[in-house]
């Protein structure tokens, strides 16, 4: 069976979408509620890592100051066709390509050849969010 055609509490790539989602409407607690906790996030933005109960959330603050400081806005990210989607009892490995759109100084920039790769634990049932690093692709103005 796909992973497109089992539930969603039984797939973890679902839930990399939920958090993709997420990000894209910019809700904070609907990132956190995907999280797993503790979690751990590997970012190219400085510091680079965040961790433990509110990594996610962490991130996400330090992601706004990022972009208010380099005024980028309107950010949207689009997850492509697993490359990986591996699943071993309680634990999941995720990744996707991803393409990032948003706006820099007034410019639209989009970031392709991005990649997203996610580790996954199921808690209670439920698949969250482990870890996560983001591989920064290509950026190109228009």
């Amino acid at each position: 069976m796909s992973a497109e055609q089992t539930a969603p509490a039984e797939n973890p790539v679902f839930v990399v979408g939920q958090y993709i989602d997420a990000f894209n409407k910019g809700d904070a607690n609907a990132l956190a509620t995907c999280f797993a906790v503790p979690g751990s996030i590997l970012d190219g933005m400085a510091p680079h890592v965040w961790s433990g109960p509110t990594a996610t959330q962490d991130w996400y603050r330090d992601a706004l100051v990022e972009a208010d400081h380099l005024d980028v806005s309107g950010y949207f990210v689009t997850l492509g066709e697993p490359l990986h989607n591996n699943v071993t009892e309680d634990a999941a490995y995720v990744v996707v390509p991803a393409t990032m759109k948003f706006n820099m100084k007034g410019k639209q920039v989009t970031q392709s050849g991005a990649f997203f790769t996610v580790a996954l634990r199921r808690v209670d049932g439920v698949w969250r969010i482990a870890s996560w690093a983001w591989t920064k692709g290509a950026a190109m103005a228009k």
